[in-house]
């Protein structure tokens, strides 16, 4: 019993968090699906939200009513969520969603492309700035970008930890728009998924800044439509393929969960670069 409470309140808090985060108007289009996302990561992990909801409460104590509110309004769709069939679509087949998503997961242009932009294989990475499973797994990513010179690899923003991640992930957005050659991105990334704890916009644009940007400009493309359409097709991308949680690959035809680790990420790479010969 309390281990479903903390699972529903979890849940209510990663909702509250999205829906009382100060972000424009335009942004709300994808708000309801990342919460969706929240819920379903949070019945498997409640307490990678703690310290971030923690300090967002501290600052915000009028939420906690909202949040309760949520709590007692969802009850029946959260107990769902934590029954025992929850976890399955976690062992289905995603191939055909992945073909079916083949340009927008692979050839977007809302997408970061590092590595081999002709390469002949393509991993894309579903990341959060304030997961500490993304930041553990950041390692794993350079290394694959120095040690195989024909991996593509596309970068894709899943904001679902709270206001912080948005933030961030509009930064990040904006900073990728004016450097096409991604140089200043990678750099940028590394500085603020390698920093400590979560992530926010300040921090976001501090690693900006620090690239030599120009942060007239970013701050003007932090408010564009491209924003919103990259969150949105990120949040559909990662429903349509079962990714519910950061960080989250898809490598070929699969999709692999979670920090595995890099040599993990190499046998399904080499799986991959098999079936495609």
């Amino acid at each position: 019993m309390k281990r479903k409470f903390a699972i529903r309140l979890a849940s209510a808090i990663a909702g509250g968090l999205i829906v009382l985060a100060p972000h424009p108007s335009s942004a709300q289009d994808p708000s309801e699906e990342i919460g969706k996302i929240i819920k379903e990561y949070l019945a498997s992990h409640p307490d990678e939200i703690g310290e971030i909801a923690k300090g967002y409460f501290l600052k915000h104590p009028e939420a906690i009513a909202q949040v309760l509110a949520e709590i007692l309004k969802h009850r029946p769709a959260a107990a769902a969520a934590a029954s025992p069939g929850a976890a399955a679509n976690v062992l289905a087949d995603h191939s055909a969603a992945i073909a079916g998503n083949a340009a927008a997961l692979f050839s977007s242009p809302h997408q970061v492309t590092l590595g081999n932009p002709d390469g002949d294989v393509t991993l894309v990475e579903f990341f959060d700035y304030s997961c500490g499973f993304c930041k553990r797994a950041l390692p794993d990513l350079l290394a694959l970008l120095k040690d195989d010179p024909k991996l593509k690899v596309v970068l894709k923003e899943l904001p679902i930890l709270g206001p912080g991640s948005l933030d961030a992930a509009r930064v990040a957005v904006a900073v990728r728009m004016q450097d096409a050659g991604g140089e200043k991105y990678v750099a940028f990334h590394q500085a603020l998924l390698g920093g400590a704890g979560p992530a926010d916009k300040e921090k976001a644009i501090a690693a900006a800044r620090n690239q030599g940007l120009d942060m007239t400009r970013l701050e003007q493309d932090m408010a564009s439509d491209e924003i919103v359409s990259t969150f949105k097709e990120d949040v559909q991308l990662a429903s349509a393929v079962g990714i519910t949680g950061t960080p989250g690959y898809v490598i070929g035809k699969q999709v692999v969960y979670g920090a595995v680790g890099v040599a993990e990420l190499r046998r399904r790479i080499d799986a991959a670069r098999a079936v495609a010969r």
